[in-house]
Parts: C-alpha cells; structure tokens; sequence
C-alpha cells in the first residue's frame, strides 16, 4: 500500500468517477483503475462498485476510507508542517455549533494565508455533524460545549467516535436579545420573566436527542417555542417577534453588529444555571496542522485564554 494509492483511492470517493478523479489527478484512468485493483487485491477486499453511471463505495470501501483519509491527512500535515515546495492545495475545514467567536477566529486564521493555496471550509451545523464532521476527517476541527446536563452522553458519543475534547472556557448562561427587548434593560433575567416571549433554539433534526441541544434548560416546557437553521434567521427572530435564546454570552459584535446583548440568566432550584464547558474535538492521535494550530491559537486569542 502506498501513499499515492490511498490518494488515488480518496480522490475516487468523493468524486465517485473515475473520470473526474483521473483529470483531477492528473493520471491516465487505466493507471487508476490498476492501482485501485493492486490496493484490492492487497487489502483482500472489494472497495468499489463499478457502474455506467461512476462508482460507488461498497461497506468495506467505506470503512477503509476512514482510515485512508486519517492516514493521508497526517502525511498531508507532516509535509505542510516539515516540506518545503509542496505544490497541492491543501484543505482544512471547521464544523461548529452556532458561535460567532468560531467564524471570527476562522476570518482572523484565514487572513494571515494565501487563500489561493488552500480549500478552506467553516461549517456551522447541527451537534450531531460536527461530532460526525470531526470522526469522519471532514473537517480537522469541531465546537461544542458540555454541561452537567449532556455531559455523560456527549463524552460516550466522542469517545466512540475516536475523538478527544479539549476544554477552552467556562461560560454561565445568558439571555441573548436584541436590544431594544422589553427585558434588555434588567440587569438579569429569571426563567419566568421570559414567559410569554419565544424562545429560540437551532433545530437538531427530527430524531435528535435532546442532549444535542445548543441551549440549556432544552427539556423545559415552553409556552412559545420557534426553531431556526441558522443565527442570521435567529437574530432575525429575535427583532421581529422580541425572541430570546439561551447561550454562552460571548458576543462578536463585528459580525453580529451591535443591535444584540447578552444579559446574565438568574437560575432559580427549578431553572439551574448550569455552566457550558465550550471546547473544541478533534481525532485522537491526529497531529494538527499548521492551519488548525493557528486556528486554535486565534480561538484562545479572541476567547482570553492566557497559557
């Protein structure tokens, strides 16, 4: 098995034609389709279906290619970080859960690149595809946050996943609105002030649990609940129906603008306020590139993380 192959092998999979992967590769498609018949027969395994339509990944092909994509990401990492002259476009994407500080500290990475030179991706997605996101090498870099509430079921699903937590912050909770709320001017909210305002929260899936929620308190019962896609509906929400959600506080005024804050929440013994671990994932055992080591230095920067 060799470092080409594995790349000839992703590059298949995720252009799913041996076409495309040939003119991407710069290779004939009768040296690709040998390749990929040698790696099989050393593997003992079938990877692909073979159609007139392209080819698609057969069960062991799509196991295998976890472990591909790990391997040659950290050769791909070693080069970055120890080669000189390399010519490929190298690739690093975030998933995160909805926080503005993550796209900030992505915008701030970014600048000190010629992004001419990689494929950059942020993805700002349900809880359950950044963990995904993450395992399956996606993206090199995942956010989320734990709690007394999640926190059991979170780390078993990370830890069958393969990936590791690393811990940034330590949040309490806050009532985020628009600021002209009727609510915006008290110096904290209780839980049963907020009754009769809707309450905002990022929709996880139809069959998500709710241990993925991005909001505390998520089992409460709510007389107005809405649930949105994204922060730009969210903050949308919050001005035109005075909408309220739950989160860490930690507001990035440059990309939201200043029309939203962020007001401490009062728990009572019925509404704890627990507090929100944000971190970040990624795999174990994965060495981080020199754009994820910048990215998490840019993530602390931003946060005031001293070390």
């Amino acid at each position: 098995m060799t470092l080409i192959q594995l790349n000839y092998f992703i590059t298949i999979a995720e252009t799913k034609s041996l076409n495309k992967a040939a003119d991407l590769l710069y290779v004939s498609q009768p040296s690709l389709t040998s390749a990929m018949k040698e790696l099989e027969k050393e593997l003992g395994i079938t990877l692909f279906f073979r159609s007139g339509r392209g080819v698609t990944l057969t069960n062991d092909g799509a196991e295998f290619l976890l472990y591909a994509k790990q391997i040659y990401g950290q050769y791909e990492n070693v080069l970055e970080k120890y080669g000189k002259g390399s010519s490929y476009k190298k690739k690093f994407g975030v998933s995160t859960q909805h926080y503005s500080f993550a796209v900030k500290a992505f915008v701030d990475m970014a600048k000190e690149f010629d992004m001419s030179q990689y494929e950059f991706a942020i993805r700002e997605t349900k809880t359950a595809e950044v963990i995904s996101d993450v395992s399956t090498m996606k993206s090199e870099i995942g956010l989320l946050y734990l709690c007394d509430f999640n926190r059991k079921t979170m780390e078993k699903l990370l830890k069958s996943a393969n990936l590791i937590f690393h811990h940034l912050i330590d949040c309490q909770a806050y009532v985020y609105l628009w600021k002209n709320h009727p609510l915006a001017e008290q110096k904290s909210i209780r839980f049963e002030q907020l009754d009769g305002y809707p309450c905002l929260a990022f929709e996880q899936g139809d069959n998500s649990s709710f241990y993925f929620a991005e909001e505390i308190l998520s089992t409460n019962e709510y007389s107005q609940m809405i649930k949105a896609n994204d922060r730009a509906t969210m903050l949308n929400l919050m001005v035109g129906l005075n909408g309220y959600t739950l989160c860490s506080g930690i507001i990035c005024e440059e990309l939201n603008g200043s029309d939203f804050i962020a007001v401490p929440f009062c728990d009572d013994e019925k509404n704890p306020n627990s507090t929100m671990e944000i971190g970040y994932i990624v795999r174990k055992n994965t060495v981080l590139s020199k754009v994820g080591e910048l990215y998490v230095e840019k993530l602390k920067l931003y946060l005031g993380i001293v070390e």
